[in-house]
């Protein structure tokens, strides 16, 4: 009994100082402050074992992502060369042409307006976006390779299959040249073949400087590559020039080296163009190729792709194309090397034509530097398209399989001399696509 009153006095003392400590004084703002930052003080570290993380993850919607544009190839905006056709012409036209002056001036687009057609790209390119993306300089394209396969790259300081020895990371070949070792990035290779490098050191060089001016009836672009020693894997400095002139009825494209160091080196230029047939018939299409002899090359074992060191005569082969009507690509696949070029009588220079005839599309490309002394030619039989490529140099210039007396096409620049590259293309006059050796 006693201690049932003496807990009912304590309950009531503690009402009344409650009422009057608490409720008068301010301490229960107090109070339920300390109340909440307790609870935000929990709140904290249930964030940190990640439960209140999951509990928003779960009630906040999630932020959308914008679509960020891809950086230009290269990381150097494009060069277009546009011009208007003429209006109501029955003629053939060059309309535009995309460089990519970040990735070795690639050309990546040609367009020509077809009276027969109305205006068609005549390159096999993606669209810029991804080309962007393909022309990254990362992964497989860390070496600029992607370049060989859209539009067309430049080959500088030379052009095609250059042999060496693997290092032993296999990242790189070693090649020989006037007792000169060179360390070259390697290609991919199949496993047991031999190592190589291809396409040049230009690849993925962005310009140092640009110049775009107008011409008559088109544009030209001229642009200056500081290589240098190609970050270490050439001998000697050199400058790399290249232009482009887009005119109706010409493309004109050269590629000027000097060597700006103190000792000799060797140059090789070319340039790989993927040109497509408008009507996707390839069978009817029609090739002329000026060279009398072939570079054979290893069917198969540790060099194959490679050459062996031998010219094969064309023609009466199915690999001549020398007529001046050319021939019928039909169902055959073509991926030679022709050398030993002829030049026709009225012509400037050795000539290549390409005609789709069901397309009544055909262009001519006329090699104006006597320095060109190979043409690689590249057709699937599954794909409507050719690849032409007028460069210097035979595949693997540097090779001990060619005999001593063949040129493989090289130049050698002595401190302050130059190299010049140069090619014009011309689209056949609808008359002349559709003549009577169709």
């Amino acid at each position: 009994m006693y201690a049932a009153i003496a807990g009912r006095k304590i309950s009531a003392l503690r009402a009344k100082v409650w009422r009057v400590a608490v409720m008068r004084s301010g301490w229960l703002t107090a109070a339920i402050l300390a109340i909440l930052l307790g609870g935000l003080v929990l709140a904290v570290r249930e964030r940190g074992k990640g439960d209140l993380a999951r509990l928003e993850a779960g009630l906040t919607p999630k932020p959308t992502v914008e679509n960020v544009a891809l950086p230009p190839p290269g990381r150097q905006e494009p060069i277009l060369l546009k011009r208007n056709a003429t209006v109501g012409g029955g003629v053939p036209e060059f309309v535009s042409a995309t460089l990519l002056s970040g990735r070795g001036m690639n050309v990546l687009q040609i367009t020509a307006s077809l009276p027969s057609r109305g205006e068609v790209p005549l390159l096999f390119s993606p669209s810029m976006d991804e080309a962007s993306r393909r022309l990254s300089g990362a992964g497989d394209d860390s070496q600029g390779l992607a370049s060989l396969s859209l539009g067309g790259a430049f080959e500088v300081p030379w052009a095609g299959r250059l042999g060496g020895v693997p290092t032993p990371d296999a990242e790189n070949v070693m090649a020989v040249w006037r007792g000169q070792t060179l360390i070259l990035p390697s290609a991919p290779r199949a496993a047991g073949t031999a190592g190589f490098a291809v396409g040049g050191l230009m690849l993925k060089r962005a310009a140092d400087k640009i110049e775009t001016t107008a011409v008559p009836d088109g544009w030209r672009s001229r642009s200056v590559y500081d290589a240098g020693g190609f970050d270490g894997h050439w001998v000697s400095q050199t400058e790399v020039t290249t232009q482009v002139m887009l005119s109706g009825q010409t493309m004109e494209l050269g590629v000027t080296t000097k060597n700006i160091g103190p000792i000799p080196e060797p140059v090789g230029i070319g340039w790989r163009p993927r040109f497509v047939l408008p009507s996707g018939d390839r069978a009817n299409a029609t090739l002329r190729i000026p060279g009398e002899m072939r570079i054979e090359t290893r069917a198969a074992g540790t060099g194959a792709g490679m050459p062996t060191g031998k010219l094969l005569p064309v023609a009466g082969t199915e690999y001549d194309f020398s007529k001046q009507s050319g021939e019928r690509l039909g169902t055959r696949t073509l991926s030679e090397n022709y050398v030993h070029l002829k030049r026709g009588g009225a012509d400037a220079g050795p000539v290549v034509e390409l005609r789709d005839v069901t397309g009544h599309f055909g262009l001519r490309i006329t090699m104006l530097s006597p320095s060109i002394k190979a043409i690689r030619v590249e057709a699937p039989s599954d794909q409507a398209t050719v690849s032409i490529d007028p460069q210097f140099n035979y595949d693997d210039p540097f090779g001990k399989s060619w005999p001593k007396n063949e040129d493989t096409g090289i130049v050698v620049l002595q401190p302050g001399q130059s190299a010049e590259w140069k090619v014009r293309i011309e689209l056949l006059p609808q008359a002349m696509q559709q003549g009577s050796h169709f």
